[in-house]
């Protein structure tokens, strides 16, 4: 039998490629938010535009504004995951940790630890990443931190009241160190291009550092 000439081209033609799936409900957003991460791990700490970011995704920048309002937006999803992932640890730790200073101690490796493994997320924590965006992006991040100040200084009332640490001791100020070396830690580590682990091998005195601060 004589096929037809269309018969002939379809039967010549390559298959369709398959339709492209379309991402699930939050699918894209998640997406967003951690090619949004991984942009900002880039040492050189460049400002990252949405067309970059778009690009990077293989999207329009119409596509990311109907996930997101705006830019602001964006960096405000990266800071409540911080925000769930940091204090459900701190939660973890007190719960199950009932010393004080070994809260203390456990919330700051848990913070270093969080630092290097989430290295754009630390340029969110610095305020680095935030510079040129919504003034309102530094407020939140500084909130953050008051409050993670806020659990360290809650553990160390604990380790008074254990006999832990000094009755006379000030708490605020002890706090606050603490918290500013970690802050501290993290700056150093973005500043090197994330070379400098603030966990790791490069920082081996930091159990000795924990001492001298929790004397």
């Amino acid at each position: 039998m004589t096929q037809t000439i269309g018969a002939a081209a379809d039967a010549a033609s390559p298959p369709p490629p398959p339709a492209r799936k379309r991402p699930r409900p939050g699918e894209r957003r998640i997406e967003i938010l951690q090619t949004l991460a991984t942009m900002l791990e880039n040492p050189r700490g460049e400002r990252i535009t949405t067309a970059a970011l778009a690009a990077r995704i293989g999207v329009s920048e119409a596509a990311l504004y109907r996930h997101f309002a705006s830019k602001a937006q964006m960096f405000e999803g990266l800071i409540g995951f911080i925000e769930q992932s940091v204090f459900g640890l701190i939660n973890q730790i007190t719960t199950q940790e009932e010393h004080g200073l070994r809260q203390v101690q456990a919330i700051v490796r848990m913070l270093l630890t969080f630092a290097e493994k989430n290295p754009g997320m630390t340029r969110v924590l610095t305020g680095e990443a935030l510079v040129g965006e919504h003034e309102r992006l530094q407020e939140r991040i500084n909130q953050t931190v008051d409050r993670i100040e806020a659990s360290i200084r809650q553990c160390l009332k604990i380790a008074v009241t254990q006999a832990a640490f000094p009755p006379d001791a000030d708490i605020p100020a002890r706090a606050a160190l603490v918290m500013a070396a970690v802050q501290g830690h993290w700056l150093r580590y973005s500043k090197s291009g994330f070379r400098k682990l603030p966990h790791g091998p490069n920082n081996g005195q930091l159990e000795a550092q924990l001492r001298v601060l929790l004397a």
